[in-house]
């Protein structure tokens, strides 16, 4: 293994990952860079997961800490707070890391204006379903440009001085955490580096059922945080206009709906290409019936969402939006 600058501290949360853990420690055992600790939360596992953990035989040391009930974004907080390494990276249970994944990361801290580095995650596409699935809710790296990658937890690490401003994950969320998680250190002033290079893979969920709830979750996550209202609206807006062109049957409205229904087609199209996953018709029909299905999903969470963020804030808190209730951070640069 190459050597490592520094200390660095890799964190994890699991819960019922009997079926993924083996290539999830795999993946850590083979990285070109190992890092100098491993801590490992789980939340009440009952598969064996808990199990398999403790038999692991790490290549680094290992700490591994049973916290039933505790939630995701809880998880990480409780690893941050055991880790001791200068830089954190933190990844997911159910991903694979490349074999350079920490190494590129890393990397990226060469550079003493780097606070974050922000990795990348792929599927693994091993169907028609997983194609296409992937083609709908992944973008490929080369589509991120000008900083708008709100970097997945799956895969990031940042400076450990960023916590002495008091910064967490946002354990009144259950999901979304990592979404609010970036914003706080962007609006601390924290420097993000894209590093496309560094990534885990993943697989995609597996049934429309699973599908329907991760994205309903997620849109959940979205109301109760207060984030992208706009990007919403217009969802509904969309639909509305949608049904509403349907039930009135003019061709002409028709014809630009159906035009527009191609151009909302037309960026998973062109990854099914470029990821060489073809132009059948019957993926991109599954494609466009999963990018609907998708929607809806976020449409049923989304109110459910702001709802419960009412119910606990009032609406002074989703006024004032995932900022109302984040903690308060200084505007400056952590020494």
């Amino acid at each position: 293994m190459k050597p490592m600058r520094g200390r660095t501290s890799l964190i994890a949360t699991m819960l019922n990952e009997a079926e993924s853990i083996e290539a999830w420690m795999q993946g850590i055992e083979q990285q070109t860079v190992l890092p100098d600790e491993i801590v490992v939360v789980d939340g009440g596992s009952t598969d064996g997961t808990l199990a398999a953990l403790n038999a692991w035989v790490a290549p680094v040391a290992l700490r591994i800490i049973s916290a039933p009930g505790a939630s995701i974004a809880r998880g990480r907080n409780i690893a941050i707070s055991k880790a001791a390494g200068e830089i954190v990276v933190v990844t997911d249970a159910g991903t694979i890391a490349q074999p350079e994944w920490i190494e590129h990361l890393l990397a990226a801290f060469e550079d003493p204006r780097t606070d974050v580095a922000v990795g990348f995650f792929v599927p693994r596409t091993a169907s028609r379903w997983d194609a296409a699935l992937a083609a709908t809710t992944l973008p490929d790296s080369a589509e991120f440009a000008g900083g708008r990658f709100l970097p997945s937890s799956r895969s990031l690490a940042f400076r450990r001085a960023w916590l002495e401003l008091g910064l967490r994950y946002p354990e009144w969320l259950d999901y979304c955490e990592d979404v609010v998680f970036d914003l706080a250190l962007r609006r601390a002033g924290a420097n993000f580096r894209f590093v496309p290079e560094a990534v885990v893979e993943f697989r995609v969920r597996p049934t429309f059922a699973e599908f329907w709830k991760q994205y309903y979750r997620y849109a959940r996550g979205d109301g109760k945080a207060g984030l992208f209202p706009l990007r919403h609206a217009v969802r509904y807006a969309t639909y509305v206009g949608l049904v509403l062109v349907v039930l009135r049957g003019r061709r002409l409205e028709l014809l630009v709906m159906g035009l527009a229904g191609l151009a909302y087609l037309r960026a998973p199209v062109r990854r099914l290409r470029r990821r060489q996953a073809g132009t059948d018709p019957r993926t991109i029909g599954l494609t466009a019936l999963l990018r609907m299905w998708g929607d809806l999903a976020k449409m049923v969470g989304y109110p459910v969402g702001i709802a419960w963020r009412l119910r606990h804030f009032g609406l002074g808190g989703y006024a004032g939006g995932w900022k109302r209730i984040s903690p308060t951070l200084e505007q400056s640069h952590p020494e």
